[in-house]
């Protein structure tokens, strides 16, 4: 097999050439190539100083994928890291791209380093729930001092050129070619004494400042525990010798690796990956769009065309009236001006971004759209009536996406003359902001049309996840299981204020029942209305938020809700601990003390049911997929995985018994899907396929 690290040489500079396309990811036989010809070169009489550089695009940017989770295959990076630093003649490293993880790591090891001016650095690993492995937490420091080494490896973010170049980690920036840069760089440093990044010192710094930006960094990070590890493990630097460091690096690493939420972070990793896989559209191009039109410009109409604006599209918001089209730039305006305000944008960029946006009183402006996003009433006959309007004044090529969030689109579909060029777009609220974008596939959309939608979320710096036709999509379908069995468990014996303590304890940043305080319960209660008529009458039903609205107490918008607020503090609202009481006695079910972990599991069970009949049904492709749903649209940290993998680490023993008991208590439609039942019975994932 052909090493894919070559040697060429050159008046005695011997050049280590890394071509592992497509990102020359530091896999084994990269680093079993590497350590070898450093080795090798380093013995040579014939080399003078050695140059590493790389083929294609980038320098090394990061692992290779299909290691994650495999026993480690020798060399270790480490063992490649240290190889370069002990190397007795300079090494220099030529850096264009970016220089991530390992790459990274190769660079601080190096005796110098050659940037092109548009190269970045960074230590990604906290990211997929780990930390730097090859020495990266140590020799940072001995650069940036121990607060930005902290900050930098915490985050996960890269670093330019520029920013690197004031902390030293650049001998020479560059804008011609970076190997050609190196190559001087190096014959320069023959004969001189080698600078080793292991010898260098860390800077002084604020123990009490570092601790207080410890705890700062913690508190960041909602639960997730690798950026702490990391973080400490910088503080370490200026206490041990970088072997020793290392070797606590390395310690936390191989933990992280085999830690929950290690797992569970790279299986949302490797789940955005898939989600880009969409059956049906094999080499299908998207159509092209540069003019996009939003009916609406009410609060999602108003996003939804930032979002546009912000990723340089020209939008037309188009409103029924003069006085509804003020109201809506004066939307778009505040957007923006939050934005400036918060430091996110500066003025020029914002109003730039406005000019964009042109906000007119009539449906006949969209005319010129490429593709049209009605943001209007979430009604059906409302959005019929504005898809006949539209079909008669945009081109017929025009894609007409609707914004719905629970009615069927293939009845909006029904009243256009092209319904295949009819799809879902489901932003989430702020759509400027929130990072979903479900995208509806009706019987009659177009493969195009579905490949323009998809292209278009990524284009917009979303998360695109196809879903099939079906009352709430994958998302709002799942979470009303999930409501549903919050809401029964309080006629069992449970709180709101307990409820929410357990999730929030399981790691979601808010419970349920405030969610739906800080929404509104208002709008799920026209819905609730709304399906009334074709409600199951076997179906248990409880009605203590139906209620609740009809007391006027749509949530924290009007002082109370599932809580009572009173001077900026959430309460148990007195009244509504009458309505579950009521309830509970008129249910006569027994009550019962439910501990964190059977409000937890009974909830993700009852998420893993449901996940499980969308999965049968063909509205979402993979169980990943809904797993992203609820990690980017529903508030799910990342580190938790999502309900499926969540589901799965529970196991299908546990998980169909509370069904079972769900199915017993709760009557219709808490049957377990087969995938469920047979996965209990032969002791296997229900939803992994690793």
């Amino acid at each position: 097999m052909t090493s894919p690290v070559s040697v060429s040489l050159r008046d005695r500079i011997a050049i280590a050439t890394i071509d592992n396309p497509p990102v020359n990811a530091a896999s084994q036989a990269v680093r079993a190539g590497l350590k070898e010809t450093i080795e090798r070169l380093g013995a040579d009489a014939a080399v003078d100083a050695i140059l590493i550089a790389c083929a294609g695009r980038t320098f090394v940017a990061g692992a290779d994928i299909r290691e994650f989770g495999k026993a480690p295959m020798l060399p270790i990076l480490f063992e490649v890291t240290a190889a370069i630093e002990a190397c007795p003649k300079p090494v220099v490293v030529a850096v264009h791209g970016t220089a991530l993880g390992g790459g990274c790591e190769i660079a601080l090891a190096a005796h110098a380093r050659v940037l092109r001016k548009d190269a970045k650095l960074g230590l990604p690993e906290v990211k997929l729930g780990l930390v730097p492995g090859a020495g990266g937490t140590q020799r940072l420091p001995r650069f940036t001092g121990v607060e930005k080494a902290m900050e930098i490896v915490s985050s996960g973010r890269m670093i330019d050129a520029q920013e690197a170049q004031t902390y030293g980690l650049v001998d020479v920036l560059t804008e011609d070619d970076v190997v050609e840069a190196a190559v001087a760089l190096a014959r320069s440093r023959i004969g001189t004494p080698l600078t080793r990044t292991s010898d260098r010192a860390v800077p002084a710094f604020d123990a009490e400042a570092a601790k207080r930006q410890l705890a700062e960094i913690d508190r960041k990070a909602r639960g997730q525990i690798s950026p702490k590890e990391a973080a400490n493990l910088v503080l370490a630097a200026p206490l041990v010798s970088v072997t020793d460091g290392i070797k606590l690096e390395r310690e936390a690493f191989l933990r992280l690796t085999h830690s929950e939420q290690g797992m569970a972070l790279r299986h949302i990793f490797f789940a955005e990956r898939d989600a880009t896989k969409v059956d049906g559209l094999d080499g299908v191009a998207p159509l092209p769009v540069t003019t996009v039109g939003i009916a609406g410009a009410g609060t999602m109409g108003a996003g939804i065309a930032v979002a546009f604006a912000d990723a340089g599209y020209k939008v037309i918001v188009a409103e029924r009236d003069t006085a509804a089209a003020t109201a809506g730039k004066g939307r778009i305006d505040a957007i923006y001006a939050r934005t400036v305000k918060s430091g996110r944008l500066n003025e020029a960029t914002a109003a730039e971004r406005l000019s964009r946006i042109d906000v007119r009183d009539t449906l006949e402006a969209l005319a010129p759209s490429d593709l049209i996003v009605e943001a209007v009433f979430d009604d059906l006959e409302v959005k019929r009536t504005l898809f006949q309007t539209l079909a008669k004044i945009v081109r017929p090529e025009a894609i007409l996406a609707t914004n719905t969030s629970y009615l069927d689109p293939e009845l909006i579909a029904d009243v256009t003359p092209g319904p295949d060029r009819v799809v879902g777009m489901h932003f989430f609220a702020p759509p400027n902001i929130m990072r979903l974008l479900e995208v509806v596939r009706c019987a009659r959309t177009r493969p195009a049309v579905l490949a323009t939608a998809l292209a278009l979320g990524k284009k917009l710096r979303k998360l695109p996840i196809v879903s099939g036709v079906c009352p709430g999509f994958i998302g709002n379908r799942i979470y009303a299981m999930y409501r549903r069995q919050c809401e029964y468990m309080l006629e069992e014996g449970a709180t709101p204020r307990q409820i929410d303590e357990a999730m929030e304890g399981f790691g979601l940043p808010m419970g349920p029942f405030r969610v739906f305080d800080m929404s509104g319960l208002d709008i799920s209660w026209a819905q609730r209305k709304r399906l009334a008529p074709t409600r199951d009458p076997k179906e248990r039903y409880v009605s203590i938020a139906d209620r609740i609205c009809e007391a006027g107490h749509f949530g924290q918008k009007t002082g109370a809700g599932w809580y009572a607020y009173e001077n900026g503090e959430r309460k148990e609202h007195a009244f509504v601990r009458g309505l579950i009481d009521e309830a509970a006695k008129a249910r006569g079910l027994p009550q019962r003390n439910f501990s964190p972990e059977d409000i937890r599991i009974r909830l993700v069970a009852a998420m893993a049911k449901e996940g499980a009949q969308v999965l049968r049904e063909g509205i979402a492709q993979r169980a990943s997929d809904i797993d992203l749903v609820f990690v980017n649209g529903y508030g799910w940290p990342n580190w938790l995985g999502g309900p499926m993998f969540q589901a799965d680490r529970i196991g299908a023993t546990r998980i169909l018994a509370e069904i079972e008991a769900m199915q017993t208590r709760d009557g219709p439609g808490w049957e377990a899907d087969a995938a469920i039942t047979d996965a209990a019975r032969n002791g296997t994932p229900m939803f992994s396929t690793e």
